[in-house]
């Protein structure tokens, strides 16, 4: 379990750390989407997002152990159909189970990576997919350094802006945060499944 101590040194992702990683995204978003489709998809999800070259993956560390991460892309158009390119076999089977105890998980998978891949070009601007902070850890910084780190790297690469979407309803803690980091919402968005969803975006 990682340490509540506030002190922590954000630094790149790195194949250890993913096991790491995905346990801190299922003890974040408990009963999320990606969370039920279990810790073998989202081994291989952010496996595939270090071998990307526009992914960037970020971690807040203390003592080696994992308190949080951050994770996104510089080239969102077309990204999951990169990750797809001779691993779609690979995702199948890591969704096989998930997806036969809950059939409805089909179309919600398709229409996530049909969305991903049809999302319009926008030079210049990447996609922070996502920042989950461990729950002992949280209202500690951990997150905010972890979107300041994630920011910098995307300056580094000749990015001028990033943007991300989150819920509207019922999610005041996340909006705060990101309007107290700077983001302004650029757009409302409604998802098939009739989710209201804020996208985000910050000029860097």
């Amino acid at each position: 379990m990682a340490s509540i101590s506030s002190i922590s040194t954000v630094c790149g992702m790195i194949r250890t750390d993913i096991e790491d990683v995905v346990a801190v995204h299922l003890r974040a978003f408990p009963g999320f989407f990606l969370s039920q489709l279990g810790p073998t998809f989202l081994l291989l999800l952010y496996k595939e997002l270090l071998n990307d070259p526009s992914g960037i993956a970020l971690v807040s560390k203390h003592h080696e152990e994992v308190q949080g991460f951050v994770a996104g892309t510089t080239e969102p158009q077309g990204f999951y159909k990169r990750l797809l390119i001779g691993k779609w076999i690979s995702f199948a089977r890591a969704s096989l189970v998930p997806t036969l105890r809950h059939p409805g998980f089909v179309p919600r998978l398709l229409n996530g990576f049909r969305k991903a891949g049809d999302e319009a070009v926008d030079e210049g601007c990447g996609l922070l997919m996502s920042v989950a902070v461990d729950p002992q850890c949280q209202s500690k910084g951990v997150g905010t350094e972890l979107v300041h780190g994630f920011l910098a790297e995307c300056r580094k690469r000749g990015l001028s802006s990033i943007h991300l979407t989150t819920d509207r309803l019922d999610n005041d803690y996340t909006n705060r945060f990101y309007l107290r980091l700077g983001f302004t919402v650029s757009n409302i968005i409604t998802t098939p499944q009739g989710r209201s969803m804020n996208d985000y975006r910050i000029e860097i």
